[in-house]
């Protein structure tokens, strides 16, 4: 079979659609989460210069010097701020340490959800932690005017995977009032002229996300692979105006793997020893940190187990961080582990 990434229109659940409308939605979504893991998604209703301004406020922060864009490094231990380039290995955080022993090679800058957007909840700061601003003019601004709708579109993701597991409406709202969530920003390049490769270059190494659902805007640069039922790579790049859909570990876990977190890597191209440049953002919506995840009853066949144990949001994230950020492989991902081994030796 050729491998294809649905397109879903989800205008009807933006806009006010009819039952029957939003239910063939929600059809069409069930069938991705369980054949792709992967969905394009159109009629998502965020507007084009905000998306512009996204775009526009990520070439601002990237093309500064790297010793300008280090001032923006968050203290050690928070998701926050600037990333330089080789500073995480993404594969460490599903328990898989990289064959080329090389780290990813992407920059990024994370912004996120804070103890201060919840006044009156003792949150951790860590994992609520302050956000960090660079010395950019306008960058906050379109940042969060960004980040606002990409949070919206997560929340309307929610609602009809809801309604697509046959769950009552508004299943998801109790585990996510104040759920983590992160925006990370990601460069993809390396300075004109030639790259002299000592091993294979990733840019992001094979990986699950970590949450509930991760909302992307992409550039239509290759580079980003999705790993197909039959342990093949494929290239997947948004259509014209759409977004990119996957779903995190704890929806898999959620669903006992009726609806599957997708592996996925990026590797850019490389064309006369020079990367393509690549910009992407990921919206990551990843629940309450004190909410406890555990298998949905109706997905468990008749007779069945749970294929994971019941986990906080918070130990989950904190061992799959340790992976990518503190270079602890996570011992905890064993079944997320063994996909990887699989696909690598495929």
């Amino acid at each position: 079979m050729t491998f294809h990434v649905p397109a879903v229109d989800i205008s009807a659940w933006v806009t006010g659609g009819t039952p029957d409308e939003k239910a063939a939605v929600a059809d069409a979504i069930d069938a991705a989460c369980r054949e792709v893991g992967f969905i394009q998604i159109l009629g998502h209703g965020i507007p084009t210069r905000v998306t512009d301004g996204l775009a526009s406020a990520m070439d601002d922060f990237f093309a500064q010097p790297l010793e300008t864009k280090k001032l923006s490094i968050a203290p050690k231990g928070t998701n926050r701020g600037y990333t330089p380039p080789k500073a995480e290995s993404l594969s460490l955080s599903l328990g898989v340490e990289s064959a080329t022993r090389m780290n990813d090679f992407f920059e990024a800058f994370n912004v996120g959800l804070a103890t201060s957007d919840f006044p009156g909840l003792d949150l951790d700061p860590m994992e609520y932690a302050e956000n960090v601003w660079p010395d950019v003019a306008g960058y906050r601004d379109r940042i969060d005017a960004y980040f606002a709708e990409a949070g919206r579109v997560a929340r309307t993701m929610t609602d009809i995977f809801a309604a697509a597991l046959d769950l009552p409406d508004g299943f998801f709202d109790p585990f996510t009032a104040h759920s983590i969530d992160v925006l990370r920003m990601n460069n993809y390049a390396l300075p004109p002229g030639t790259v002299d490769l000592d091993g294979d270059l990733i840019g992001m190494s094979e990986h699950t996300d970590f949450g509930i659902v991760t909302v992307l805007w992409a550039d239509q640069v290759k580079g980003l692979q999705v790993l197909g039922t039959d342990g093949s790579w494929n290239d997947v790049s948004p259509a014209d105006d759409a977004l990119l859909i996957n779903l995190g570990d704890l929806t898999s876990r959620w669903t006992n793997e009726r609806w599957m977190s997708t592996l996925h890597r990026v590797k850019p191209p490389i064309v006369d020893g020079t990367i393509n440049r690549r910009r992407s953002a990921a919206y990551f919506h990843d629940g309450n940190a004190d909410a406890t995840i555990s298998a949905i009853p109706a997905t468990i066949e008749p007779g069945g187990e749970p294929l994971y144990p019941p986990i906080t949001v918070s130990e989950h994230i904190r061992a799959k961080l340790a992976g990518s950020r503190a270079g602890k492989i996570n011992t905890a991902a064993t079944r997320e582990a063994a996909r990887v081994l699989a696909a690598n030796a495929g």
